[in-house]
């Protein structure tokens, strides 16, 4: 069939591993047989990021700020056996992290519901929407090691007038660690926007979890400012859809979540948002059946990503020779959810209609009991498609998707 135009290009990150891999199969069979696409490829390999000591990162993320769409696949994030094992300069920052940070916005996971896979929290019948708040904290602290007693104080000194102000963190008897994190106000400000408006247009409820009690004032500044862009711009809309935003203690969340149905939106600081991602994934079924999408608060740039790792373990297996059974949803789904926003901000529905024919195509092959091993297992069968058989169980269901008629 005639190749579908897509109108402006999309910025390609390729990753590490098995990842990229797995990245390179689905470019080649399933989205340049079929799509006329121009791709702005950007090389975020473990051994170019060190090479170019990160530049990489600075210019893919210029370039997803002009095109406003990008489409990365998972990269090492290294720690100091990795640095060890590809002889880095350096353990170079999360590039998850300082792609975010550079970009902004917020970032939602949500399930990839098929029927067949069963759920390890059965009574979620409806998708929770994780909204993770994809800048600073944690994945962008300070920390160091306390090598014997001492005072760990915590000073901020103003750019303008005023004085500077410092606090007593601890007065340590003995050896430990101590970290810093932050947040800015016009960044909560913008993830407050993102979630509300996420939950407006999906009609389901907002649900933001911290520990203010806790953490009076970190923790307060997202309780308050969501609470401002709620009233300010938001109420109103929200009852005329029959819906609500609330802020909850995070652990009270959490309980509530695990009791629910689901069908809502959980606003999550970076670093909860990372751990309870993979913690409704894995309730809904499998991390492997997960979409990942940063967007920012203006809704006009997105990048997509897959919610998993390097799967270094198969990795292995293919360098030596082995044909693996590793699950290529996520990974597809960064594809389509990119090409589906591409459509969407040219205004080319051919386009978004492809995307969305494609994931149809995962489900499809799904539910019809072709699966890796991973999703095999999870519903009592021993054995399961080796990835390539697969992703061709998946190219078969896109060709009958596209013959459909409209």
């Amino acid at each position: 069939m005639e190749k579908i135009k897509v109108m402006n290009p999309v910025v390609e990150l390729d990753g590490d591993e098995m990842a990229r891999v797995i990245w390179g199969w689905i470019r080649e069979s399933l989205i340049l047989p079929y799509l006329d696409i121009e791709l702005k490829y950007f090389d975020y390999h473990i051994l170019n990021r060190d090479a170019t000591e990160n530049r990489v990162i600075d210019q893919a993320v210029e370039a997803i700020k002009r095109y406003h769409v990008g489409a990365k696949c998972a990269a090492i994030n290294p720690d100091q056996a990795r640095v060890k094992e590809f002889g880095l300069k350096q353990a170079w920052k999360s590039p998850n992290a300082h792609t975010r940070n550079l970009i902004g916005g917020t970032l939602f996971r949500q399930p990839v519901i098929c029927r067949n896979i069963p759920r390890l929290v059965p009574g979620w019948v409806k998708p929770i929407v994780v909204a993770r708040h994809a800048f600073a904290d944690l994945f962008d602290a300070a920390d160091m090691t306390l090598p014997a007693g001492g005072r760990v104080s915590l000073r901020y000194v103003p750019h303008g007038p005023g004085d500077p102000v410092e606090i007593e963190v601890c007065d340590i008897a003995g050896a430990g660690a101590a970290a810093g994190i932050y947040n800015t106000k016009e960044s909560v400000r913008g993830f407050a926007h993102s979630c509300l408006n996420f939950g407006l247009e999906q009609g389901v409820p907002v649900y933001l979890g911290t520990k203010n009690t806790a953490i009076e004032h970190y923790d307060g500044l997202f309780k308050e400012t969501f609470q401002e862009v709620y009233e300010a711009e938001f109420r109103s809309r929200f009852a005329a859809k029959g819906i609500d935003y609330e802020h909850r203690i995070v652990d009270e969340l959490a309980a509530f979540a695990i009791r629910s149905a689901g069908g809502f939106v959980w606003a999550c600081k970076n670093y909860d948002g990372d751990v309870i991602s993979d913690l409704v994934a894995a309730g809904f079924g499998s991390l492997g059946l997960m979409a990942s999408i940063l967007l920012t608060p203006d809704g006009r740039t997105v990048l997509t990503e897959a919610a998993h790792g390097t799967i270094t373990r198969h990795f292995r297996d293919y360098q030596a020779g082995r044909e693996t059974s590793t699950n290529p949803v996520a990974s597809i789904f960064a594809w389509t959810r990119a090409i589906y926003y591409r459509g969407l901000f040219d205004a080319t529905p051919a386009v978004q209609r492809f995307a969305l024919a494609l994931e149809q195509a995962c489900t499809d092959t799904v539910e019809a009991g072709h699966l890796t091993k991973d999703l095999a297992t999870l519903t009592g069968s021993a054995t399961g498609l080796t990835t390539r058989q697969f992703l061709e169980r998946i190219r078969e269901a896109l060709e009958r998707n596209l013959a459909a008629p409209a």
